[in-house]
């Protein structure tokens, strides 16, 4: 009995896992807070002016039904620039979050990243969204056409 009883369990786990294996895969679920737009072609000419920067911008949407505190939440680049939500912000349900690249002062819809430099890469680049505890939550990336990018 305890052969046929061991038989029957592996023979069982064969059959649950082979079904596992072939399942088809969940969608991904809508991300909490997402990227919903960069502008990393600043209009005009690249001057490197304050107002040439900040017209390089990241968009960030909240998609739940609460508001997100997104203290210590980082958008960075692929070479690592690094933007990080240093102290409480509160995104409400709904709405959206302007990340500049230039100077300014920090408002409720306008954040700004404080650089005297281009970050985004008009050649093509990513943009990733990172929670508190450094799990990713979005990312956008893009190619060398255009200025900028719904995601």
């Amino acid at each position: 009995m305890k052969h046929r009883l061991i038989g029957f369990v592996a023979a069982l786990a064969a059959t649950v896992g082979g079904s596992l294996a072939v399942a088809a895969p969940a969608q991904a679920a809508t991300p909490a807070v997402q990227i919903t737009k960069v502008y990393y072609n600043s209009p005009g000419s690249d001057t490197g002016s304050n107002s040439s920067l900040n017209a390089e911008y990241v968009r960030l949407t909240n998609r739940r039904s609460t508001t997100i505190n997104l203290k210590y939440w980082t958008l960075r680049d692929k070479a690592n620039h690094v933007y990080k939500f240093s102290g409480d912000f509160r995104l409400a349900s709904g709405a959206s979050v302007y990340i500049h690249t230039g100077k300014g002062t920090n408002t409720s819809t306008h954040r700004y990243w404080g650089s005297g430099a281009y970050i985004w890469n008009n050649s093509g680049d990513a943009a990733y969204l990172h929670n508190s505890a450094g799990t990713a939550i979005d990312s956008c990336s893009w190619g060398s056409s255009g200025s900028y990018t719904y995601c």
